[in-house]
């Protein structure tokens, strides 16, 4: 294994369109969410330790997760859990962890991956990882996987490509485009050129500090700041002056839109960002009515499509639904209409204006 190739697994979210499985003190990288036996952090841990040390392995998450990611990743050292102290999109908590790197290991190799997404062939998975950290550790590149689209999906970013490789599968990146309306997707599709942006990012930390400093000034200049705090005992203290004065902003936004050495390797790896309880239902067993069901005391009659989640404590007993969510968490219960599903959010605004935090 190379000793200059690091992993950041970046784990502060708080996956609110899985609710009421998903909460803010337990969110959903540390659920089984596809009832595979290993919470979505474990099965990207256990991805990424293939190929990397797992000396260097990090988590990037929230102070209020810690003590979780430290149950259950014992194999990592409880020094690599990186705690961010606020919520700053995925610059800062980037240019947090590549700051860091950057001072124990000048010539660091980087990829930043979400610790929630579902990859189905791993080997595929870690060929293309290969080839990424083989291309950024030649070359002054900031490169993206970008996942091969069979379907017009509004819930995904795309990446424009041009046709001529620059290397073997690699190619210059044209445009990133956010969420487009259904229209706009069908005609990225048909033109052959889009790829699904899959959010993880293959650099070396001394490429994408040079591209804070050109695009991102304001957060580059706090984090040169605290340097030489990074990795000594007063860099929980650095951090925590620093993070409040930081944009919130992504990383696609705030650097990848706007750099010229930017590259994708398009990918098919059996991917899924996992967003919502819509793509968990694509990626479980069905029965012969295509319902999906996590759960082993769920009765069904006169059902089709559904997914149903619940403990194999409880019995639930289910007539008449077509394409719907049933998720019976530990005080909440949701019923939701699938095509409804991006509103979940949205819902769950309501309840906090009307009930409070309790629920959520």
């Amino acid at each position: 294994m190379n000793k200059n190739n690091y992993v950041a697994i970046m784990a502060g979210g708080i996956g609110s369109r899985f609710w009421p499985v998903s909460r803010v003190d337990y969110p959903k990288q540390f659920l089984d969410i596809l009832n595979t036996g290993q919470t979505l952090i474990q099965s990207t841990f256990d991805r990424f330790a293939q190929y990397i040390p797992i000396e260097n392995i990090y988590v990037v998450t929230s102070y209020q997760y810690k003590d979780i990611v430290a149950k259950q990743l014992p194999l990592m050292p409880v020094e690599n859990i990186v705690c961010e102290p606020s919520r700053k999109n995925t610059a800062p908590c980037i240019a947090y962890i590549s700051y860091k790197l950057q001072q124990l290991n000048p010539e660091s190799n980087l990829i930043c991956a979400p610790a929630d997404h579902l990859i189905l062939d791993g080997k595929a998975f870690i060929k293309t990882s290969l080839e990424a950290l083989e291309f950024t550790e030649k070359n002054n590149a900031l490169l993206t996987l970008g996942i091969k689209p069979f379907q017009p999906n509004t819930g995904y970013g795309y990446i424009q490509y041009e046709q001529h490789a620059v290397s073997d599968n690699i190619y210059k990146v044209k445009t990133f485009t956010e969420k487009p309306d259904l229209e706009l997707a069908k005609t990225f599709i048909a033109s052959g050129d889009f790829l699904w942006n899959a959010g993880i990012f293959v650099w070396q930390t001394k490429n994408i500090i040079t591209a804070f400093e050109k695009h991102l000034p304001e957060i580059h200049e706090l984090f040169e700041g605290a340097k030489k705090a990074m990795n000594a005992e007063n860099e929980k203290e650095a951090i925590e002056l620093i993070y409040p004065l930081c944009m919130n902003i992504s990383i696609d936004y705030g650097i990848l839109e706007k750099a010229d050495n930017v590259y994708v390797i398009p990918s098919s790896f059996g991917w899924s960002d996992l967003g919502t309880w819509g793509s968990a239902y694509e990626n479980l067993e069905k029965d012969y009515h295509e319902n999906a069901v996590a759960g082993n005391n769920v009765v069904l009659f006169d059902c089709s499509k559904n997914i149903v989640h619940t403990t194999d404590e409880k019995l639930i007993l289910l007539q008449g639904l077509d394409d719907f969510i049933v998720v019976d968490g530990k005080d909440a219960l949701l019923i939701c209409k699938k095509e409804k599903e991006q509103n979940i959010k949205e819902y769950l605004s309501e309840i906090k204006r009307n009930i409070g935090d309790k629920f959520l």
